[in-house]
């Protein structure tokens, strides 16, 4: 039997992978990378040769989760019909972002472990520039006002601290609390 020899691209892409399950799991200070090569298949030095640091590593983990963010609000704004308002079009946002984001649970996990770790200046950096972008891409792509906006982020990172929790829509065994919060909650503003 012959293996095939992985491209350079193709193995950065499944430390990627690894690297994105692992901090999901442990968060930024936690995890290894020699945990992240064990996953990936590969040695730590050649995740150092890849990507440099740890920071380096992690700071490109949140860089294709925000990536994935904002294909999903532009995916999205596809869906809104032109003559929709701009609450119509948040709610097309949301709904895609819901349907595709939340339920690939450890992009949720790592972005909210960039905000727990912004006080490392150079994540900080990065992941207010990232939430920056895609507020403005949101107000861009729906004319929603700051107000509606705030909102609708507001409703996303709720859904956000509730997926990383491991509580969803539908879920029967949520407590009775997580129930309530999820009732109705797409007429609210998400």
């Amino acid at each position: 039997m012959t293996r095939t020899r992985m491209t350079a691209s193709e193995r950065s892409a499944e430390v990627l992978a690894a690297a994105t399950t692992a901090f999901a799991e442990s968060g930024y200070a936690a995890t290894k990378t020699d945990d992240i090569a064990r996953r990936a298949g590969v040695s730590q030095p050649y995740v150092i040769r890849l990507f440099g640091t740890k920071q380096q590593l992690f700071l490109a983990v949140l860089d294709q989760v925000c990536g994935r963010i904002e294909e999903l609000f532009r995916a999205g704004a596809t869906q809104a019909a032109p003559d929709d308002s701009p609450k119509d079009r948040l709610d097309a946002l949301g709904t895609h972002f819901g349907e595709h984001f939340l339920t690939e649970s450890a992009l949720p996990r790592v972005f909210l472990q960039g905000i727990a770790a912004a006080g490392e200046p150079a994540i900080g950096a990065n992941i207010r520039e990232h939430f920056g972008q895609l507020y403005n891409l949101a107000k861009e792509l729906t004319g929603a006002t700051p107000s509606e906006v705030r909102r609708f982020f507001a409703t996303g990172m709720l859904l956000m601290d509730l997926t990383a929790l491991g509580v969803t829509e539908g879920d029967a065994a949520a407590p009775p609390w997580a129930t309530e919060i999820l009732t109705n909650l797409g007429e609210e503003g998400i």
